[in-house]
């Protein structure tokens, strides 16, 4: 009768022992209990930040406070009364939404057809791809100053380029509003067309094969395959640039600064005037809160929209 006798595994020299459950410290009670308000914390701190200068800003804009009131007292309503009875604001809104819709529409739209194209297996176009990102890793007050160089009539390149002489002027009270939407879509339809991008080369491959197979042409898969689905990421991306051009400030500031007169005064210029450069603290907070109403409406409402999107991609919504 013969035994057999277990031989202990040989442990590799490369390979380190594995350690088993029992090895391992214990973890004290407190820690454990600890730790999720520790991985709490910076979301708190962040909230905080943002939450913080919130209510100050929206209870100056129910106070008389300004450079020449340092005792401010409530006035309640009057600070909403005196901005909405001024045309110089709703002149704000006007530009604003002006700005936004042209902005957004047009960098969507060139945005997308830059994605379709980048999307094609070529040489110029992986190229491309590496140069189309080059304008957003410029500050939009950098972008600012090199285009008002670019917009000077007397020096500028512009006009040299599309022959207009030294007497076309770019920041004119007629050609401003054009102008800085001009540099708006410059510097962010790369963000869209990246978005879009990305979108596309996550669509599943299958039902275009088997569309190409059946003889369908590009524009009809584009339109009733490609779309629909890619509707989602065009939203996001509409949604993204929307809002950042409802409060747009930088550049324009740098071209204009909210001239010649109001033909480019936004709402965040017109509240920089009234609570900078005027110090009425209370008027401008109140253009801010009022600005923030409408960006919480737009946003409310577009991410509905996304909603829908999104479940109709996906075939839960007819």
């Amino acid at each position: 009768m013969t035994t057999q006798t277990s031989k202990a595994p040989s442990t590799s020299p490369d390979r380190p022992p594995a350690v088993r459950r029992g090895d391992l410290p214990e973890v004290p009670a407190w820690r454990r209990r600890l730790r999720p308000y520790l991985l709490s914390v910076p979301a708190v701190v962040i909230v905080v930040g943002i939450l913080y200068p919130f209510a100050v800003g929206a209870y100056y804009a129910f106070l008389n406070y300004a450079a020449v009131n340092p005792d401010p007292h409530f006035v309640w309503f009057d600070n909403f009364a005196s901005v909405l009875g001024d045309q110089v604001f709703w002149k704000s809104v006007q530009v604003t939404a002006t700005f936004a819709v042209a902005a957004t529409f047009i960098e969507t739209v060139l945005g997308v057809g830059l994605a379709l194209l980048l999307n094609r297996s070529s040489i110029i176009g992986k190229i491309f791809e590496k140069v189309l990102i080059l304008p957003l890793m410029i500050a939009p007050v950098i972008a600012g100053v090199i285009w008002k160089l670019m917009f000077n009539p007397q020096f500028g390149v512009l006009n040299h380029v599309l022959g207009l002489g030294n007497t076309f002027d770019w920041l004119s009270a007629r050609n401003a509003l054009f102008s800085v939407i001009l540099v708006d879509i410059w510097i962010f339809t790369p963000f869209v067309a990246i978005l879009v991008l990305a979108g596309i080369r996550s669509l599943p491959r299958e039902p275009f094969e088997a569309s190409e197979v059946d003889g369908a042409s590009w524009f009809y898969m584009f339109r009733k395959l490609m779309l629909p689905m890619l509707w989602p990421y065009i939203l996001v991306a509409v949604i993204f640039r929307f809002m950042d051009n409802l409060k747009v400030f930088d550049h324009i500031y740098v071209l204009t600064a909210g001239g010649p007169g109001v033909a480019t005064r936004t709402l965040q210029i017109g509240a920089f005037e009234d609570s900078i450069i005027n110090l009425d603290y209370s008027r401008g907070s109140t253009y801010m809160l009022l600005l923030w109403v409408i960006v919480f409406i737009t946003a409310r409402y577009l991410v509905s929209v996304l909603g829908k999107a999104q479940r109709r991609a996906a075939g839960a919504e007819s």
